[in-house]
Formats: C-alpha cells, structure tokens, sequence
C-alpha cells in the first residue's frame, strides 16, 4: 500500500471480541498500524506511544486502530495490562495485513522469516491512503505519524 492507493475493506474482531468494520469509519480519517505481537517490547512501546497522543488524534476526531493476529482476549489482556486507548483488532489468518502490504518475509535478528511487517498508515476519509510507513521502528513513530497527521490535517 502506497499514498493514493485505496486501503482494503476489513471487518475483523476487536479487544472485545466484536466485529470491527471499516466501513464504521466512512468519512473519518484513521490511523491504523500493523505490529507484530502484544505485549512484547517494541509493540508496547509503540502502542503507548500511540495512547499518550490520543487524546491529540481523537481532538482530531482520528481514531488509532492497531492490528495483529493476536487473538481478541490477547487484545484485552494487553489493553488492561497497559491502560491502553487505542483499538486493536485481530488478524489471525494475516488476510488484512497481507493486503495492506503488512505481512510477508522479514529479516529479523539475522534471519529471514515470514511474519508482521511494522507498517503504518494513515487513511482518508474517501478510504484511501494519504500516509504509509514500512518497516517501522517503534520508538518515536507514533510522534511522526501524529505530526503527518496534523499537516494533512492542516491543508483541509
């Protein structure tokens, strides 16, 4: 996925277990990104990142959706253990990573795997993509997707 293509309908679970369809979001610019597991390190980080700008997205009205295969208790584990306020979504079979780009053969601690690639990106409100990000690092991403955010935000 690429600025100005259009980013796949979905509609999987979220923390709650409860079916989550991006058509909910028609007409809402979002954020959603792609991690690879809960409650390991570099996911928490980006995660609360992304929960200590919340409040400026949702000023916003720009909600932050994260997915991964985690299952939807997972989810909630990690929301709770974390006290975290974004919405994340569960992706067991990877069918929405993989179209979104998300998924596919990584190099990781020197080895080449198959798995989540970190990948973020911003959603317009006609539903296609007005910001991508791949192979993310986590620490201090969620400050740059907020600042891409804001001067998309700013030119409307």
């Amino acid at each position: 996925m690429e600025v100005g293509d259009r980013f796949p309908d979905f509609t999987l679970p979220d923390e709650n277990g409860e079916e989550f369809s991006s058509s909910s979001l028609e007409g809402v610019r979002y954020v959603i990104y792609f991690y690879s597991k809960d409650n390991t390190p570099g996911c928490t980080k980006e995660a609360q990142e992304f929960t200590a700008l919340f409040p400026k997205f949702m000023l916003r009205n720009i909600p932050i959706i994260g997915v991964s295969k985690d299952s939807s208790a997972s989810h909630r584990k990690f929301i709770d253990s974390k006290d975290l306020k974004v919405k994340l979504l569960s992706d067991p079979d990877h069918s929405l990573m993989e179209k979104a780009g998300a998924w596919g053969t990584k190099i990781s601690y020197g080895k080449e795997t198959v798995g989540t690639i970190r990948s973020t990106f911003i959603v317009g409100k006609d539903g296609t993509v007005e910001a991508a990000w791949h192979n993310v690092k986590a620490g201090g991403h969620a400050e740059k997707v907020f600042d891409k955010a804001l001067s998309i935000f700013k030119k409307e």
